[in-house]
């Protein structure tokens, strides 16, 4: 499966790239990361908990960089063992450009999975491969460039012509289905 996604962050490309590539940002940012210990300059390790539907495991792991060309971005590499749920692996080539003062983090990512974890359903995987990559970098760009402003304040602008793009998306709390125990969520976009 493939997901890709776009972030801007209020933030230099420098600060951007310095932050993916400290463990302690990357551990806080990865949903369900318990540990994650630097081994070398390329590869840390890694302990991981997730849940996907009815399956429910601890993975542990490795991490690797490659393809650095700082600040402009690299490829993150991952791959852990779940014991008897399966095995996942995946990585994810991040982009880093500047843009108006801001840093505009592109990623594509992709991931595998084997085992148990694979018997619940490719929809099920997908969605929540999709899930995890949205968490991750959403409180990436969250914790390196501080909370996106307000709907609608602010001031500045923006609102002209050729203004057009996405404002005030709103992200509603996380839900529960009763029968599946997936989480989902919506979310609303308001235009001025």
């Amino acid at each position: 499966m493939e997901i890709k996604g776009e972030y801007r962050i209020p933030a230099s490309r420098e600060k951007v790239f310095a932050a993916l590539n400290d463990p302690a940002v990357l551990q806080a940012c990865i949903p369900g990361c318990e540990s994650l210990e630097k081994t070398s300059d390329t590869e840390m390790k890694a302990k991981v908990r997730m849940r996907i539907g009815p399956v429910s495991a601890s993975f542990s792991g490795k991490v690797t960089l490659s393809d650095i060309d700082p600040p402009n971005g690299y490829r993150i590499s991952g791959e852990g063992q779940g014991g008897a749920a399966g095995f996942a692996k995946g990585g994810a080539v991040v982009a880093l450009r500047e843009d108006a003062g801001d840093t505009v983090l592109n990623y594509n990512a992709d991931a595998q999975v084997g085992g148990k974890i694979a018997q619940v359903g490719a929809r099920l995987i997908d969605g929540t491969a999709k899930k995890l990559a949205d968490e991750f970098f959403g409180k990436f760009a969250t914790m390196v460039g501080g909370p996106p402003p307000p709907p609608g304040g602010g001031g500045g602008g923006g609102g002209g012509a050729g203004g057009g793009g996405r404002r005030g998306l709103h992200r509603r709390p996380l839900r529960r289905s009763a029968a599946t125990g997936i989480g989902w969520s919506s979310a609303s976009v308001q235009r001025s």
